[in-house]
């Protein structure tokens, strides 16, 4: 029989070392390796606290154009794997490809997703494994409660999140910042949408979800690679995965705008156009979710580098 307690406080059963929890992170990377080789170092030094959990890395190489250098693993990993792609698919994709991956190949019992820049701040981790403990069942998301970018970007997302309620009804907080739990793993792993996002997939499939507080870093090294037409086509993406939801408010809308038109005028009209462009950017966007490629980006994968030491 295994040995262990039960703490009701945290309602976490805690065994011993040959029955601990086991977590996964996971992190894409695309030539950001500088940016990576730090965040490792200081996610080891933050999961030093939990002596009952068992922590790997996996890394998604997006297939790189530069060469990464040598990455030795830190003590606190059990394990370090890179998973090198043969084809650059993007972010999102690559997060996709190793849920997925992770799900059918891996043993764990929670799976970190978090990106390598540094903007997902690593002393977090302790804050998201903390409030998992108070209810395994539930996944957490890190909520952005401030962010770390200049006026523009700021404003570009809390107009992102306020297009966001309004043609979805849905408050959508986070990002790929979040912890797992296994049978919330199964439930999004097939799912056409998490091709395309990732936040996106885990609002509409996963509830009730658990929070905390965010704060979103700096870069460690470097300026954002995130053009203003990937911010805009991330941002549709996520809104593309309620796009049912999108078309029975607009249609409402429309309506609505139709018996205000002797009052509005010209500005009516105007909107109404809006209204049809946006919904036909959303349905173009949505053509992004392919499950069969989901299902399939299997074959993308050239090698995998098992670091050992």
């Amino acid at each position: 029989m295994p040995r262990g307690f039960w703490n009701n406080k945290t309602k976490w059963l805690l065994y011993d070392r040959k029955e601990m929890k086991k977590i996964i992170i996971l992190i894409p990377v695309y030539n950001d390796w500088e940016s990576l080789e730090k965040l490792i170092n200081e996610i080891n030094e933050n999961i030093k606290v939990f002596d009952n959990i068992g922590f790997d890395l996996l890394i998604i190489n997006d297939s790189s154009t530069t060469n990464f250098p040598k990455i030795t693993k830190p003590k606190r990993f059990r394990s370090l794997e890179i998973l090198n792609m043969r084809e650059n698919r993007g972010h999102a994709r690559c997060n996709a490809f190793g849920i997925r991956y992770i799900f059918q190949n891996k043993k764990f019992d929670n799976l970190i997703l978090m990106d390598g820049d540094g903007e997902d701040r690593p002393e977090e981790i302790k804050s998201l494994v903390e409030k998992i403990k108070e209810n395994p069942n539930l996944s957490v998301v890190a909520k952005r409660i401030k962010r770390s970018e200049g006026i523009y970007f700021k404003f570009l997302y809390q107009l992102h999140k306020f297009i966001t309620l309004i043609f979805t009804g849905q408050n959508i907080n986070f990002g790929n910042y979040s912890i797992l739990t296994k049978a919330d793993v199964e439930k999004i792993h097939t799912k056409a949408s998490l091709w395309s996002s990732f936040s996106g997939s885990v609002k509409k499939n996963i509830k009730p979800l658990n929070e905390i507080n965010s704060i979103r870093g700096l870069r460690y090294f470097g300026p954002s690679q995130m053009s203003i037409f990937k911010l805009v086509i991330h941002s549709l993406s996520i809104i593309a995965v309620f796009k049912y939801n999108v078309f029975l408010r607009s249609s409402l809308m429309l309506i609505l705008l139709v018996y205000l038109n002797s009052y509005l005028g010209s500005l009516a009209i105007l909107l109404q156009f809006a209204i049809v462009i946006f919904n036909l950017l959303i349905f173009i966007v949505s053509q992004r979710e392919q499950q069969k490629d989901l299902l399939n980006s299997h074959n993308n994968l050239d090698n995998i580098k098992k670091i050992t030491h």
